[in-house]
């Protein structure tokens, strides 16, 4: 009997321990590929789908803790890793500052603006400028490991995927070409051409990319090999970037209008318009809900499965800045210099802080804290 107790003792421990060992496997796999956690915000929206949604929660009530002066408008959305801030300006200078403190630990010039958002994946910093260069740095020390030029400048953030153990950064440029380039050596995999600019950041789901440009076209293209899968007419410019989720696209254009697209279909499932204004921000999604903004001055939360509009929010500027969703609350910059926070559930202001000029940036959001960058040249960092 009392053997058995032990049994059952070392046999509960060894449980507990393979448990944990579990979730601290999924944690750094998480971390090492690029996908969104309480601690991390690794790229534009979080992740490859591009759904917009952090794992951690907001605080009641923000308080600045630091900001940061760049010499350029900081339109590139922030990433967050291993406790560092990483984001571009338009000072032609990619940053990476301490979360804590927003001491800066490094920077790396370029020759260009620097409005695309980074990508930090497996000890790297990924991220594009516009003199039309990718770069890849070591994101501990800010050294230059590779980097690779395209045609014309690059305002797209680079996503990333995986194949046969190999990571690739899928990225496109406005020189209407999408590529995909190995990991670690740069060197290409292969180069998708388009018919016009691309400046939203590729979605990535399920062996596909999925992208818009300015040829109107929602393109839908193999990872593996670059191969078009489908197109579909999305009937004006696509500025924003595209969010994935059950094989469905979401996004907005220039034509007035926000669409959610069967991708299995082929074809555009419903159309949101409201106002004669395009739309720029990219949606987030969660649960049965999306949420983006729009050059109306307006955040919008329409219905995911028929387009139905369930509340909007009225700013005093337009609302390029990409949404995020952190449990029941939105968070959303605007052009009227102020920062929101919201309820998911009706779009009532719970909270807001006046920065002073345009955040045409979107926040990242980790364990309490967010940052987003401002026209001011400052990048900005909140807590409870």
């Amino acid at each position: 009997m009392n053997c058995f107790r032990i049994q059952a003792r070392t046999l509960s421990a060894l449980v507990l321990l393979a448990f944990l060992l579990s979730a601290r496997v999924a944690s750094l796999n998480a971390t090492a590929t690029g996908a969104a956690t309480a601690d991390s915000w690794p790229m534009f929206r979080g992740g490859p789908a591009l759904r917009g949604v952090a794992q951690a929660s907001l605080p009641d009530k923000p308080r600045l803790l630091w900001s940061f002066k760049t010499g350029g408008p900081v339109k590139s959305s922030a990433a967050i890793q291993d406790g560092k801030v990483f984001v571009g300006s338009g000072d032609s200078i990619f940053y990476a500052l301490d979360l804590k403190t927003g001491k800066k630990l490094w920077s790396h010039a370029t020759k260009g603006a620097i409005e695309s958002s980074p990508l930090i994946l497996e000890g790297r910093a990924y991220f594009g400028s516009n003199d039309a260069f990718l770069y890849c740095l070591d994101a501990k020390s800010g050294e230059l490991l590779w980097k690779h030029e395209t045609g014309d400048k690059i305002m797209s953030g680079p996503s990333w995927t995986r194949d046969g153990g190999k990571s690739a950064i899928i990225l496109g440029s406005y020189d209407y070409k999408l590529y995909s380039f190995d990991a670690s050596t740069g060197k290409s995999n292969w180069v998708y051409e388009t018919g016009n600019y691309i400046n939203g950041t590729p979605a990535v789901d399920a062996g596909q990319t999925v992208f818009g440009g300015c040829d109107a076209i929602l393109h839908v293209i193999s990872l593996s090999d670059g191969k078009k899968i489908k197109e579909i007419e999305a009937g004006g410019y696509i500025a924003g970037s595209v969010a994935l989720a059950d094989n469905h696209a979401y996004f907005g254009h220039y034509e007035n209008a926000f669409l959610g697209v069967d991708l299995k279909e082929g074809k555009v499932a419903w159309t949101y318009t409201d106002r004669g204004f395009p739309y720029f921000s990219s949606p987030a999604v969660a649960g049965g809900r999306v949420v983006f903004g729009g050059r109306d001055k307006r955040l919008h939360c329409v219905d995911r499965s028929t387009g139905k509009p369930l509340w909007s929010f009225g700013t005093r500027g337009k609302v390029d800045s990409s949404p995020v969703i952190a449990g029941e609350r939105v968070v959303v910059g605007s052009d009227d210099g102020r920062l929101y926070i919201l309820n998911l559930a009706d779009g009532k202001e719970l909270w807001s802080y006046d920065v002073g000029d345009s955040l045409g940036s979107s926040p990242a959001v980790v364990n309490g804290a967010l940052v987003i960058g401002s026209d001011d040249g400052s990048v900005y960092c909140f807590d409870k």
